[in-house]
């Protein structure tokens, strides 16, 4: 089973940066895609961005050319830089590894973009 956590979650300015982190328990050499999602708890979660195994990338609409996802194999760490955030990307954000057929999730971390 995989374990992942999230960090670097916070309160910023619109048109402000973060960079989120997902550290995850096992080598990511072995994880087939690794992704962000956001939503509202209970709520049904949005891709975000995504990454393969082999570095090909794919993004949400809303946040291309914002938003970019990387992977550092050496920490087992997957980061997401999030730049010219705005209001409506409030969210709390999830970190998914999908791994053969199977799926896990971090506990996420709140973004709040004030405006």
């Amino acid at each position: 089973q995989v374990q992942l956590v999230e960090s670097g979650g916070g309160l910023v300015q619109a048109g402000g940066s973060l960079r989120l982190s997902c550290a995850a328990s096992e080598s990511i050499f072995s994880i087939n895609v690794m992704g962000w999602y956001r939503g509202a708890p209970g709520k049904q979660r949005e891709l975000v961005a995504s990454i393969t195994s082999e570095g090909s990338t794919n993004y949400g609409d809303s946040v291309k050319g914002r938003f970019t996802i990387s992977r550092d194999n050496a920490k087992n760490t997957v980061y997401l830089q999030m730049n010219s955030l705005k209001p409506e990307d409030t969210a709390v954000y999830y970190c998914k590894a999908l791994k053969g057929w199977h799926g896990y999730w971090g506990q996420g971390t709140q973004v709040t973009v004030s405006s």
